[in-house]
């Protein structure tokens, strides 16, 4: 019942000043802003509240998603291994709003003379096309996950238009000379130790040397010389070599990368032998996913999931879901210096409950936070809060939210 009032409470004021909302116990009141029109079915407001390390402030789009012609998708460079500001990829879309998303491979010092990739830590989904799959759990960057949570978790819209709560698991076979492989990895900076994954033209052209780096338990393990890289083209190997390589791949052509026990099995293959290479996201949930981004879980049915991290705060997004995923919630905090102290894991799920939200997640944060809109009269897009490393940093994706007019 408070949850219902909360909601009815905070969403309701259109014009006019700030409406405190008052919670159990001794948390502090929440602050919002008047709501102010982005587009049909779209809304954006700031909020303040007192936290545990200081004052926070922050942005919050709301999108109606039953509204006509409303709807969400992947914001993304054009391809899995690069990066964008959040502003460019939503000008670039057409976007009305959008925020950062998955966290990712951003920096690899524990790896001298590898690149890092700029590709997300979870699966990734846009327009009903997958596009990756996701790391192993001790390979991810970002917080500690709660209990339970796994870097296969995702936040997206599925086909009846119903933002949800999921979990994408990587299925698939390479199918060569009789036999059937697992399929370990899709378009993925890192592979499961002795693995074969799979990378096509939507990888883009970054290196794949950093997929032989580390270990399912441990990011910061050496890299392996134990790996093979076999190009197929329409279906037969058409080259082969030892170590991982880079370049665009181009359309009708994968690119095999094992290591350990999957190098010694892609070494079995010839220049000529036919392959065949399948791959699937399954929902754990109802129904396929027609976009999907990466974040660990931290609100479910209105519940904060037990043990998460209460004491390390830190600038944050975050995005969820209610009234049956036809409402979704996109925030970001804001960086500016009297802010900068943001909030722990388990008070952004406090704020995103008493936003309305009854399931959400936590995206890529820190210097990564961003939240923009596009302006209804000039179609400018704006940056609303205050990155906190003074600029926008490029990132893997985002959420952006479409208006069809």
């Amino acid at each position: 019942m408070r949850s219902v009032l909360t909601v009815l409470v905070a969403w309701t004021s259109l014009v006019g000043g700030g409406t405190a909302l008052a919670d159990a116990g001794d948390r502090p009141a929440l602050q919002l802003g008047a709501l102010a029109p982005v587009a049909p079915g779209v809304a954006y407001r700031e909020f303040s509240l007192s936290a545990s390390h200081g004052p926070a402030y922050g942005h919050v789009l709301r999108v109606d998603l039953s509204e006509p012609g409303v709807s969400l998708d992947l914001l993304y460079p054009g391809s899995v291994a690069a990066r964008a500001t959040v502003s460019r990829m939503t000008a670039a879309r057409g976007a009305v709003g959008g925020v950062n998303g998955d966290f990712f491979n951003i920096t690899e010092t524990q790896h001298p003379g590898v690149e890092a990739t700029g590709a997300p830590v979870g699966p990734s989904v846009a327009g009903g096309r997958r596009l990756g799959a996701a790391v192993p759990n001790g390979q991810r960057f970002g917080p500690v996950m709660p209990p339970g949570a796994t870097t296969r978790d995702v936040i997206g819209l599925g086909a009846d238009a119903r933002g949800r709560l999921d979990r994408l698991t990587l299925t698939g076979t390479v199918a060569a000379k009789g036999r059937q492989l697992p399929l370990r990895g899709f378009n993925q900076y890192a592979l499961p130790v002795g693995g074969i994954g799979a990378y096509n033209s939507s990888w883009g052209s970054a290196s794949r040397l950093r997929a032989a780096c580390g270990t399912d338990a441990d990011r910061a393990a050496p890299c392996t010389d134990d790996t093979y890289e076999l190009t197929v083209r329409h279906g037969k190997v058409a080259s082969a070599a030892h170590k991982p390589g880079h370049g665009t791949i181009p359309s009708g052509t994968v690119v095999l990368v094992g290591r350990e026990a999957g190098a010694r099995e892609l070494r079995r293959l010839k220049a000529g032998d036919a392959v065949r290479v399948e791959e699937r996201l399954e929902p754990a949930e109802r129904g396929a996913l027609r976009f999907a981004v990466g974040g660990f879980p931290v609100l479910r049915d209105g519940r904060l999931l037990p043990g998460l991290d209460s004491s390390t705060s830190a600038v944050r997004t975050s995005a969820g879901v209610s009234e049956g995923g036809r409402l979704f919630y996109l925030l970001a905090l804001d960086g500016g210096s009297g802010y900068r102290s943001g909030l722990t894991v388990a008070e952004l799920a406090d704020l995103m409950r008493d936003l309305g939200a009854d399931d959400a997640v936590n995206l890529d944060g820190g210097g990564s936070s961003t939240l923009v809109t596009r302006d209804p009269d000039s179609g400018r897009t704006t940056v609303r809060n205050h990155p906190s490393g003074g600029a926008e940093r490029p990132v893997a994706n985002g959420i952006g939210v479409f208006v069809r007019t």
